[in-house]
């Protein structure tokens, strides 16, 4: 068995890890098989450590419950992993204890599932304090349904979270108060990290600025985009999560009128439950948004498949269907003449926008929409609050758009100039 040490090693010694993907028979997905395998080798690809020498895409019939795949093709597979010597086997998809257990004892080899893999790249990503504590927590949900390990290397604070390698179960009831009790202990330190979140963004209500979230599948070119409107350094790779933790820079438009861009965490196909849970204080940024941009991978085979997964994804988090929301086909200088010419027709509709964030082709078009979207024209309006309605009359005075504020015997008479936006936003407190 190797260790979590092992996982993490120099170029030297990288870990031989070998990528199978199940293509269940019973189970209608959006995607090619061949595809889903390059994901996972791409999921692959973006943990330090790893070196893959194999993938293949299993057919699956019917999932065995005691070693998911049937007896046959685990003998085979076991022949194929010992002749390329692999230390680790990652499945593309949902693996049980119990056939975790036994797949690693009829292999001699560690094995990780889909979930597993991405809370290690989520591990070795997280930089905020949020995002630690965040990533921990799901890690633990996850470990808890388990409990391969012992609970000593669930300790670490860095790093893999020891999915691979390491001691065998024990002390099961033990780890599992153990579990529960530092749950407990990072749900109230994040209570304290939302919290200042909270402030922070009610500081920026109080500053009229709109928020613009770019959200979109993983790898899509979202930190691109951001970098090249906002002029920041955001990590900005061919890989998959490149970006974990949300970042925000406030943006001048052409007018002069300011917005706020918020670059968020990338969407995957099956992402992990623990990870929707955990990060929706995060993802929360979205919530808060007056303008969505999805951006899309359009060079990429699936570009539907992922838009439909983000669909789904931003549907369950609960995203107002009234906040308008662009599409950003992205990458537009990898695509070939002739679809390029199929892509630059479909961008002459309303809400869809070709570019390029690496060369900036169709950048101002996108930015002139976003423009006439956000700074609206102001109209002056008077309003009456009854004294109970203080929450209303705050609310207003926080966005700025209040220029005289009365005192009547039933409450305040408010001369207001502001935009149809915000003329919504507030007929909806």
């Amino acid at each position: 068995m190797i260790s979590e040490q092992d996982l993490h090693t120099t170029e030297a010694a990288p870990t031989r890890a070998y990528v199978l993907h199940p293509d269940m028979k019973a189970q209608r997905t959006r995607r090619l098989p061949e595809h889903g395998l390059a994901e996972a080798v791409a999921l692959a690809a973006a943990l330090p450590g790893l070196d893959v020498v194999g993938a293949d895409v299993v057919r699956v019939s019917k999932a065995t419950p005691a070693t998911l795949f049937g007896s046959g093709k685990v003998e085979e597979l076991a022949q194929r992993l010992k002749a390329e010597e692999v230390d680790l086997v990652l499945v593309d998809g949902p693996v049980t204890p119990v056939q975790q257990r036994n797949l690693e004892k009829e292999w001699g080899v560690k094995l990780l599932d889909r979930t597993g893999l991405i809370l290690e790249i989520f591990a070795d990503r997280a930089r905020t304090n949020e995002g630690v504590l965040q990533v921990e927590l799901a890690a633990l949900s996850y470990q808890r349904t388990r409990l391969v390990r012992a609970w000593t290397h669930l300790e670490r604070q860095r790093g893999g979270f020891g999915f691979v390698g390491g001691p065998g179960e024990t002390q099961i009831e033990a780890d599992r108060r153990a579990i529960d009790d530092q749950m407990i202990r990072l749900r109230r330190q994040l209570d304290k990290v939302v919290r200042t979140r909270e402030l922070h963004r009610a500081a920026r209500r109080k500053v009229p600025f709109p928020i613009v979230a770019l959200v979109g599948y993983t790898n899509a070119g979202k930190s691109s985009l951001f970098n090249r409107m906002t002029g920041a350094e955001v990590l900005a790779k061919d890989m998959l999560f490149a970006t974990l933790d949300p970042t925000m820079r406030a943006v001048e438009l052409p007018t002069g009128f300011n917005i706020i861009l918020s670059d968020t965490v990338g969407f995957i196909s099956d992402l992990p439950t623990q990870l929707v849970a955990a990060f929706r204080a995060t993802l929360e940024e979205v919530l808060e948004a007056d303008l969505i941009l999805h951006v899309r991978d359009i060079a990429h085979p699936e570009s539907a498949e992922q838009a439909a997964d983000v669909g789904d994804i931003l549907d369950s988090l609960g995203v107002n269907p009234a906040v308008p929301m662009y599409e950003v086909w992205n990458k537009l200088d990898l695509v070939d003449d002739t679809a390029r010419a199929a892509i630059l027709d479909r961008g002459r509709s309303d809400r869809v926008f070709p570019i390029s964030a690496l060369t900036g082709e169709g950048l101002p078009a996108l930015i002139e929409a976003m423009t006439t979207a956000l700074d609206d024209e102001r109209h002056v309006e008077t309003v009456l609050l009854s004294f109970a309605e203080g929450r209303k009359r705050a609310w207003l005075h926080e966005q700025g758009v209040v220029e005289e504020d009365t005192a009547t015997e039933d409450g305040h008479r408010l001369t207001l100039r502001w935009s149809a936006r915000q003329r919504a936003r507030f007929s909806e407190l």
